[in-house]
């Protein structure tokens, strides 16, 4: 979800409860737009991150200490001079804006009592932090916007304050009926979209939410909607914002396997396909979040590289099976040309000089068959020709069946270390599947370096019966677990015919109930190229079973008589070790 009013709103309350009355004890600018306050209160010592990021900008709560530089930035020396030992006396919200005000008191050089502003803006690029006097008046802000920056307003010391009201929104917390229904049969636009862009604090996610709570498509136009309709909306609107003024807030966040997707901070009713997770703190809602994202993120653009050496390799491949494969259709008619060339032998005796056919009967299926002839040739010399043209075909069919194999197997392998890359968790991860790639040479090893050792290890799960699964990450992992750690009566699962880990249930010799089947199986559905789709199917069967054919590349086994079953890609109820 976009950082929008509604999780402003919810900060505020936050921080409210946490620092309203606590003493400014520290301030700190690790980078050049983000801020570190420690403040203590009566309920102990707090740390507030501020961020102006352009690309990130957050507030809240942290226990995380970040190194600062040796030689403090000028703002961050400005504050620590009127500032430092503040006491925060009110903390609030404009307009439900993606604003946070902090009215701050302190004692200046004479020890009179005075007032400060600190004012927090996230608002994408244009976040900024700005640090006022009481009369509104910029003394320094972390940004400095000048008039050739913005037309709109100067952010510099000396400047009034302002809050730039641009695009004409309206506080969805004191809207009436009549304003509702005005300003939105005033927008020819789809009626989510009216939504977001009438009202301040509003995002995307929050307006189509508004919609389905209500039950009203959110493509249609306020326009069409009738008055009854429009009454309900706006009824459904006001209940909404009634949980936002009373501070009714249930931090959420909603996960796609284990990736999150969105976050909120009143639950979204239209996201019942995702697992979900509850927090006791927007605060801690917001650092997982982005941890968590920012850990996915960088694993992926450090992936970038291994992604396209596999991309290319099997684009190259489909290419290469697609040629072979038709290649191998143009021999479908080799067995015709024997048979041309034995029939001639057969019947060539009564051809005449010149004929540039022959009607003969094919005694393999008792019917005549008319065989082109070169009106050049012989007899023999076209039965040659035939034969000649037979054996050329059945040496390329011979062929081409192998290579066809390898390709098969190369394409399946490459969409392997594919999947591996998805599932890939940190670093070590894609150490480990380079140095996979590598062995099979598909990226050269630099400079004659020596291998690399890793001691990355399998996803560990603990079933609900107290049975322990292992899952392999890529290959290398695969190819271990299934052949030098699990024993014979251990379980082996797999997804069917597609790339996906192996999965092995330790049994310690004792028979597994129907449920540890159930969710080792999820774990090798999840894991495979099918996950997210409801219905996977499983292949498993006892370790013993299962063999490496010769020369096989990493993680390809073959297994027989195999069972199955159907089951879906839900492991948010697993409990990882």
């Amino acid at each position: 979800m976009a950082f929008d009013g509604i999780t402003i709103s919810t900060i505020v309350q936050e921080l409210n409860t946490s620092l309203k009355d606590g003493r400014i004890n520290k301030i700190a600018q690790p980078e050049a737009d983000e801020l570190l306050l420690t403040i203590k209160t009566p309920r102990g010592q707090k740390r507030l991150y501020l961020s102006a990021s352009a690309s990130l900008p957050l507030i809240y709560l942290t226990d995380i200490n970040k190194p600062s530089p040796m030689t403090a930035p000028n703002f961050c020396m400005l504050l620590r001079k009127h500032i430092n030992n503040g006491r925060i006396t009110n903390i609030y919200q404009p307009k439900l804006e993606r604003i946070i005000c902090f009215d701050i008191e302190h004692l200046d050089e004479l020890g009179d009592l005075c007032k400060k502003q600190l004012i927090v803006e996230i608002m994408g690029k244009h976040s900024n932090i700005i640090f006022c006097n009481d009369k509104g008046i910029i003394i320094d802000s972390i940004k400095h916007v000048p008039a050739q920056m913005s037309s709109v307003r100067e952010v510099l010391p000396g400047r009034p304050y302002f809050i730039p009201d641009t695009m004409e929104r309206h506080n969805p917390l004191t809207v009436t009926e009549e304003e509702f229904r005005t300003l939105l049969t005033s927008k020819p636009m789809p009626l989510g979209k009216a939504i977001y862009t009438s009202f301040t604090g509003i995002s995307p996610v929050v307006a189509e939410e508004l919609c389905h709570i209500s039950g009203i498509p959110s493509e249609i136009t306020p326009r069409d909607l009738s008055d009854d309709m429009f009454l309900h909306f706006f009824n459904q609107f006001s209940l909404y914002f009634d949980a936002v003024r009373e501070g009714n807030f249930h931090p959420i966040i909603y996960y796609k396997g284990q990736e999150p997707i969105e976050f909120s901070c009143i639950p979204l009713s239209h996201y019942t396909q995702y697992n979900e997770e509850t927090f006791s703190s927007v605060s801690q809602l917001l650092e997982t979040y982005y941890s968590t994202k920012n850990t996915i993120t960088r694993i992926r653009q450090k992936s970038s590289d291994l992604r396209r050496v596999v991309q290319t390799a099997l684009e190259r491949n489909r290419k290469k099976y697609a040629l072979q494969t038709r290649q191998l259709h143009d021999t479908e008619n080799r067995e015709k040309y024997k048979i041309y060339g034995e029939l001639l032998h057969t019947y060539g005796y009564n051809i005449e000089k010149g004929a540039k056919q022959l009607e003969a009967l094919n005694y393999y299926t008792n019917e005549m068959i008319l065989i082109p002839l070169d009106s050049t040739k012989t007899p023999m010399e076209n039965a040659k020709k035939y034969f000649d043209k037979y054996n050329k075909q059945k040496r390329t069919f011979e062929a081409l069946n192998e290579l066809i194999k390898e390709t098969k197997d190369d394409i399946t392998y490459l969409e392997s270390v594919s999947n591996a890359l998805d599932i890939a968790l940190s670093e070590d991860d894609l150490l480990q599947i380079k140095e996979e790639l590598i062995e099979s040479g598909y990226v050269k090893r630099k400079f004659t370096k020596k291998k690399v050792k890793i001691t990355n290890k399998p996803l560990h799960y603990l079933s609900s019966d107290g049975f322990h699964i292992y899952v392999g990450k890529n290959n290398m992992q695969n190819e271990e677990l299934t052949f030098h750690f699990a024993v014979g009566n251990d379980w082996w699962f797999h997804a069917k015919g597609v790339p996906g880990s192996h999965v092995i249930v330790k049994t310690n010799g004792e028979e597994l109930p129907d449920r540890t089947f159930e969710e080792a199986g999820r774990l090798a559905a999840y894991y495979s190229k099918n996950r997210g789709n409801e219905k996977v199917e499983i292949d498993y069967i006892e370790k013993k079973h299962v063999k490496k054919p010769a020369k096989a590349k990493p993680g390809f086994v073959i297994y027989h008589t195999n069972y199955s079953l159907i089951i879906d890609s839900d492991i948010s109820k697993m409990e990882q070790v």
